[in-house]
């Protein structure tokens, strides 16, 4: 019996041990691991690769270009006649476009024109200008450097064009003293001119204005100032307007201020080419400036200067003109 007593009380205890070791195995158990996320996919970075580009090329820079300053003229000389304004003014004005001149007056006694002349050709003078006949005549005939002449309208009488000269126009562009005229007196019809022989390139040239503005042109020549006032005379009958031309072989201050009378008892316009016949009874003086003649004789003489004189026409013509009226004295310059 004790022995199944004690065999009982082991089976028991070997029973509460075995509860106690499971129950208390059950107490150290580690719980089941919680499920782990998957970590998140990071975006892989975009790698931009970047164009290549060829460089460009290198341009070549042009190479600079020398200009050469203009070359600097030889001094002009400028012969005038007398100090006269119509020449005074021209030569003051030419001087304003010359970096070296000297004006020689042949009205000074104290230097006559022999004298004068062989100065210059003594002198490193690269161009002679003369204004006006005397100083025209002097400075062809005994100048050595080359001449521009001015200021002179019977030029080919007195054979001022040679190999060694060139001469600028006396008047104003007749077109344009036409059509000032107009401007001027809107009522001009018929315009007579009265001229001496040797001009028929101005003549031309007139009939081209006068057919240009629709004006009846009568023209006559004559051959001395009493043939020419005589003309007048006949010719006053059938024009309303007389364009003097300074033809000084056939007018002469006695036949121009009777030329003025009978035009004011008429009733003829006159347009002459100097402001001092204003005074005389002319309704319009249509003349040249001085700033042009200066500017276009400095145009030459560079010309000259840069291709020599055989680049140049044997007569340039000027290009403005300058109007002033009797009535109110106003003066225009175009």
């Amino acid at each position: 019996m004790l022995k199944d007593g004690r065999t009982g009380r082991a089976i028991r205890r070997l029973i509460a041990a075995t509860a106690t070791l499971l129950l208390g195995g059950c107490s150290i158990l580690l719980p089941p691991p919680e499920p782990v996320p998957e970590p998140e996919r990071v975006a892989e970075p975009l790698v931009v690769t970047p164009e290549v580009v060829a460089a460009p090329e290198p341009v070549a820079s042009p190479e600079p270009v020398f200009v050469a300053p203009p070359p600097k003229l030889l001094p002009v000389a400028i012969v005038i006649s007398s100090s006269q304004p119509a020449f005074l003014d021209v030569a003051r004005a030419l001087g304003r476009q010359l970096d070296d001149f000297q004006i020689f007056d042949l009205s000074d006694n104290s230097r006559p024109p022999v004298s004068v002349l062989r100065g210059i050709n003594d002198s490193d003078s690269g161009t002679v200008v003369a204004i006006g006949l005397r100083a025209a005549q002097s400075s062809v005939a005994m100048a050595e450097s080359p001449v521009i002449f001015s200021q002179v309208f019977n030029y080919r009488d007195h054979g001022l064009l040679t190999e060694n000269s060139r001469g600028v126009s006396p008047l104003a562009p007749l077109e344009a003293q036409l059509k000032a005229w107009i401007e001027f007196d809107p009522g001009i019809e018929r315009v007579g001119i009265i001229v001496g022989d040797g001009h028929e390139d101005l003549l031309a040239e007139a009939a081209l204005a006068a057919e240009k503005h629709k004006v009846k042109l009568t023209v006559r020549t004559a051959r001395s100032d009493q043939e020419m006032l005589y003309m007048f005379r006949r010719l006053a009958q059938n024009i309303d307007s007389f364009w003097l031309i300074p033809d000084n072989r056939i007018l002469s201050a006695r036949s121009l201020r009777e030329i003025l009378d009978i035009a004011k008892r008429s009733r003829i316009a006159v347009a002459v080419p100097n402001e001092s016949m204003l005074s005389l009874g002319a309704t319009i003086s249509i003349e040249t400036q001085a700033e042009d003649i200066a500017a276009t004789i400095a145009r030459i003489v560079r010309q000259i200067h840069a291709d020599g004189l055989q680049s140049i026409p044997p007569m340039s013509p000027l290009s403005a003109v300058r109007v002033v009226t009797r009535d109110d004295a106003k003066v225009v310059n175009r």
